[in-house]
């Protein structure tokens, strides 16, 4: 079966582990790292998880949201999740989860709807000010009410857009240079082999670095619009 660049995001093409196997496989992955904390000395794996944990946990405890229960360490084991699931879709043959918009989304509409909902329930008429900016003027006020609210409402959309696009585009690219290294084998041009072997391996370095800015950058838009919470 002839497939194209953009095989990889279906679901129910051929891959070594499908989405649902994935699911699985991340469950017990979180299961044995929370039995690793139990260990007499941590290991290296465990040390880079709590550097990173720690990072967005220090973000968002200076961010108004800390002020919400549980809201720090929610957001700093997501942070660990969506990480995780970048980087497994690295992985060849490897179902990639969070370059699809459903996935995404639905994260980024919870944090964001209950964001708004706790704000609203909190103190309503404090809410209802964030909608107009300060020192606007009069005449101004309706359109900047309308303009606000639409911004506000794409705010989900927005975050979820922008990981399925840097997530998607790494991978479609990583595929473009596998397929030429398969040519260049089959070839067997020495000099094209090498050279598009360390391509390769650099932008693959450069794709780790990607999924962990924009694991950080998801996280940070949410505590930042945790900022404009009534309190």
């Amino acid at each position: 079966m002839l497939v194209d660049i953009f095989s990889t995001f279906d679901d129910h093409n051929f891959v070594f582990m499908n989405y649902y196997i994935l699911m699985w496989v991340l469950v017990l992955f979180c299961g044995s790292f929370l039995f690793c904390m139990k260990w007499v000395s941590s290991s290296l794996s465990m040390e880079l998880f709590n550097v990173l944990k720690l990072v967005v946990f220090t973000q968002s405890s200076r961010s108004f949201g800390s002020k919400l229960g549980g809201f720090s360490l929610v957001l700093s084991s997501f942070f660990i999740v969506l990480f995780v699931f970048n980087m497994s879709g690295l992985v060849p043959y490897v179902f990639s989860v969070s370059a699809h918009l459903s996935f995404s989304l639905s994260f980024g509409f919870c944090f964001w709807a209950s964001l708004i909902i706790s704000s609203f329930s909190y103190n309503f008429l404090v809410s209802l000010s964030h909608l107009l900016p300060v020192g606007a003027p009069s005449f101004l006020n309706p359109f900047l009410v309308l303009v606000e609210t639409a911004s506000i409402f794409f705010r989900p959309l927005t975050i979820s857009i922008r990981l399925v696009a840097n997530i998607s585009a790494g991978h479609i690219v990583l595929g473009l240079v596998g397929s030429f290294l398969c040519e260049a084998i089959i070839s067997g041009s020495l000099i094209s082999l090498v050279v598009i072997c360390m391509l390769e391996m650099g932008y693959f370095t450069f794709e780790f670095g990607v999924a962990m800015i924009q694991s950080y950058i998801f996280c940070l838009l949410v505590s930042l619009y945790s900022e404009e919470h009534a309190f």
